[in-house]
């Protein structure tokens, strides 16, 4: 009963077994549960938190994956792939783990300043391609349509030209409103950029995503102090981004779509 149940209700937890097992006239404490539960292989996990996929998403994402499964490592290549992301001052560091003696919780080395909403954030756009990144701009106020479009206008020609992307290169962004705003769509075809197809709420098809958790541990690591410091460091840090490693990301896109299809369409590992 207690396989069944968790099989199909995984966020069931000890105390509701408990509770279903007395109902059920068998009396059995919390302990003997996790001990049954680790036996037949099972252990407590956080739940991963990913994108609400409806059943369009599913159907779009499976599309996705099928039609571009085939495709040979030279069509990512021709890819500039591009998304914002949000910088927090003290974003990663909220969740360090530290070795310490019994009684030094709150030795000064043992602890992590906090700030009350995190100190502050910074708004990026970014974008990269097999060759390595491109422009890092920073987004300065609530972004709109228009915005976005001066953004593009300032880095992206300039990043695909700086990354040698040559003819027939292929911008990819998601599908948020400033990105398929009819201005925008217009814009992107009076510069004669080919835009990648692409499913909502698919972070996980996006290799720059990879990217943005690199650049985020890579300034944790420095450890800014103010908002200055980390725009100072996050453009160095991206700058120092191994080329080998953008490579990487886009050489192994296919794996991607393979999980995609071996989920059924739902989120994945990546």
């Amino acid at each position: 009963m207690i396989m069944r149940t968790v099989r199909n209700q995984p966020r069931t937890t000890r105390e509701d077994l408990v509770n279903d097992l007395k109902a059920a006239g068998t009396i059995v404490t919390k302990k003997t549960i996790g001990n049954t539960l680790r036996r037949e292989g099972l252990k407590s996990c956080s739940a991963r938190k990913v994108p609400l996929l409806k059943k369009a998403h599913i159907h779009a994402r499976l599309k996705f994956a099928n039609e571009h499964l085939n495709d040979s490592e030279d069509n990512w290549v021709k890819v500039l792939w591009s998304d914002e992301t949000k910088m927090e001052l003290f974003g990663i560091n909220s969740t360090r783990r530290v070795w310490r003696r019994r009684n030094a919780a709150y030795d000064p080395k043992n602890t992590i300043p906090t700030v009350k909403h995190g100190g502050g954030n910074i708004m990026l756009w970014g974008c990269f391609s097999a060759k390595g990144t491109g422009q890092l701009h920073r987004i300065k106020g609530t972004m709109d349509g228009a915005m976005y479009r001066q953004i593009l206008g300032e880095n992206l020609l300039p990043s695909a030209r700086a990354l040698k992307m040559g003819r027939g290169w292929v911008f990819q962004h998601d599908n948020d409103p400033k990105h398929t705003a009819k201005a925008t769509k217009e814009w992107l075809k009076k510069k004669h950029i080919k835009v990648l197809e692409w499913p909502s709420q698919s972070p996980d098809l996006n290799p720059i995503e990879n990217l943005w958790r690199e650049l985020k541990v890579r300034v944790a690591k420095r450890q800014p102090r103010n908002l200055n410091d980390l725009e100072k460091i996050y453009k160095e840090e991206w700058d120092k981004i191994p080329p080998e490693m953008c490579a990487n990301l886009v050489a192994n896109y296919k794996k991607r779509l393979t999980s995609v299809i071996a989920n059924k369409g739902f989120a994945t590992k990546y």
